[in-house]
């Protein structure tokens, strides 16, 4: 971070940044989950994870331009993840996006609004949202792979919807509109 930007910017810049890492780092970590799942036998699940690693990359993206609309600028580095079996896989994945839900982005909306910067609260706002919806996919594959239900979609490669604005990610395309941005539905990114 610059040193001559506005020392008011500074807590929001620290969130954009931290959330611009991890969101990185997660979607790193999506890709090597995936590619566990097809190893392990769950097409459809490396399938979901491919699509959330997609989406994150939109979360991270979307933070590095309200940085740099805020005159700073996005770095990160990557490191190896630890990569276990596909149920652990989805656990962990589950227990981030909780995490985020819960505490982080809630934090974040709620700093950044304070300051009245409308760019970074959106951009957090539809990454909460956007992080629900895979935490919901997350827990319905865990619910799958633990029952065993091999004629699931859990069981083949598929497509997974993702806006490609907010990252809101889904079985089938939204209606007209995205739930969380109203972006064109038929703009979805199919995902598999």
């Amino acid at each position: 971070m610059p040193s001559a930007l506005d020392p008011a910017l500074e807590p929001t810049l620290r969130n954009l940044l931290a959330a611009y890492e991890s969101e990185l780092k997660t979607s790193q970590r999506y890709l090597a989950f995936a590619d566990r799942a097809d190893d392990d036998g769950h097409p459809g699940i490396a399938s979901l994870f491919r699509a959330a690693a997609h989406a994150e990359q939109i979360h991270a993206n979307s933070q590095a331009r309200a940085l740099r609309q805020m005159g700073a600028f996005a770095l990160a580095d990557s490191s190896p993840c630890q990569v276990q079996g596909t149920l652990e896989n989805l656990k962990s994945a589950l227990s981030g996006e909780n995490h985020e839900i819960q505490s982080i982005y809630p934090a974040f909306i709620e700093e950044a609004a304070s300051r009245i910067n409308s760019t970074a609260a959106r951009s957090f706002a539809w990454a909460l949202e956007a992080e629900k919806t895979h935490a919901r996919l997350y827990t319905e594959a865990i619910r799958l792979l633990e029952s065993e239900t091999s004629d699931s979609w859990i069981a083949a490669t598929r497509s997974f919807y993702v806006c490609p604005v907010c990252a809101c990610t889904s079985h089938q395309p939204a209606g007209d509109n995205c739930t969380i941005c109203s972006y064109p539905s038929d703009r979805a990114l199919a995902i598999c």
